[in-house]
């Protein structure tokens, strides 16, 4: 369904959002696993997003920074490898800060942002658009992690899928495969993939960066329970349960969890769910890599990686990928 313009001629919205009671059903079933999780993508209602915002400027947390620093040190080599002029897809739009980076030197014809919080959504293409009226901006509010046919509709052009923050990470290995099945798909034999990777290295400075000292972190993860009594009518009592995140050396992943301080039950869509205490909800994993881990990854999807930037430390990578068949 196309929606207002929001007073930005070159700005349109979709709304392709699944049905509340899709989202019920895939939480349900989380919470009811011996070992509970739900879906990281729960995170990002407005407050969330505004959280995620704060972590992006801690001094603990050094992936946005990185990233930041090698888009904007690398910008003109990779605006030659995504081809200026291409249809930039951006899942996981978020404020769309990063894509600010690439604009003026790659000049896409199209720029589509998908996020899955239409008002943060709204909001952040808007004032895009406003800040470059030469822009096409098709924002369409959707759960990217489900099917793409929602693109169908996309201006025609070579379509680049532009993925930054390592948030291919929060995806376990194989869903990450079919992830990158469903990229090679869009982007067709002439297109690309242009994605940050966070890299493995030291234990320390994983731990602290998913544990700062001021608790933005603990606030995004606890925030979850917010969105989950408005989406499954839950009872949870944030101040029931505390945020704990480390990184589980054998996997190359970060956890976060959510453990219950007490003994509990949380009433969940008519349902009694049970807390043990210590019993926790595995709310988010955030997998590292090495590069030649993420290259052996990508191959599985039928993607080659055709140039990789990294800074200075190797903290963080970027990568263009394209169809190896």
């Amino acid at each position: 369904m196309q929606l207002a313009r929001k007073n930005s001629p070159n700005v349109v919205f979709h709304d392709a959002h699944p049905a509340p009671g899709d989202s019920r059903v895939e939480i349900m079933q989380g919470l009811s696993q011996k070992r509970k999780y739900v879906n990281p993508k729960w995170f990002y209602d407005a407050a969330g997003s505004e959280l995620f915002e704060q972590i992006t400027q801690l001094p603990e947390y050094y992936p946005t920074r990185t990233e930041i620093g090698i888009l904007s040190d690398n910008r003109s080599e990779i605006s030659d490898y995504c081809g200026r002029g291409c249809v930039l897809i951006e899942p996981g739009s978020g404020s769309c800060e990063k894509v600010r980076l690439l604009l003026d030197d790659l000049r896409p014809s199209a720029y589509v942002p998908l996020d899955i919080s239409v008002d943060f959504l709204c909001e952040a293409a808007t004032r895009l658009g406003q800040e470059y009226p030469w822009l096409e901006v098709s924002a369409v509010c959707a759960d990217f992690n489900g099917g793409w046919s929602f693109l169908d509709n996309v201006p025609e052009g070579k379509r680049v899928v532009f993925y930054p923050g390592s948030t291919i990470g929060n995806l376990e290995p194989e869903a990450a495969v079919m992830f990158l099945q469903r990229v090679r798909r869009v982007i067709d034999e002439d297109g690309g993939l242009l994605i940050g990777v966070d890299l493995h290295k030291p234990t320390q400075i994983l731990n602290a960066a998913y544990n700062d000292a001021s608790g933005v972190t603990a606030r995004f993860n606890l925030n979850i329970l917010h969105q989950l009594n408005k989406l499954v009518d839950a009872n949870f009592d944030v101040e029931q349960f505390s945020h704990k995140a480390f990184y589980n050396t054998e996997q190359y992943r970060i956890e976060m969890h959510l453990v219950s301080d007490v003994e509990q039950e949380v009433l969940c869509n008519s349902e009694r769910i049970h807390f043990a205490v210590g019993e926790s909800i595995h709310t988010e994993s955030s997998y590292k890599y090495t590069v030649q881990g993420f290259a052996d990854l990508a191959a599985l999807a039928g993607l080659t990686i055709q140039q990789s930037w990294l800074d200075a430390q190797h903290l963080f990578s970027v990568h263009y990928l394209c169809s190896s068949r």
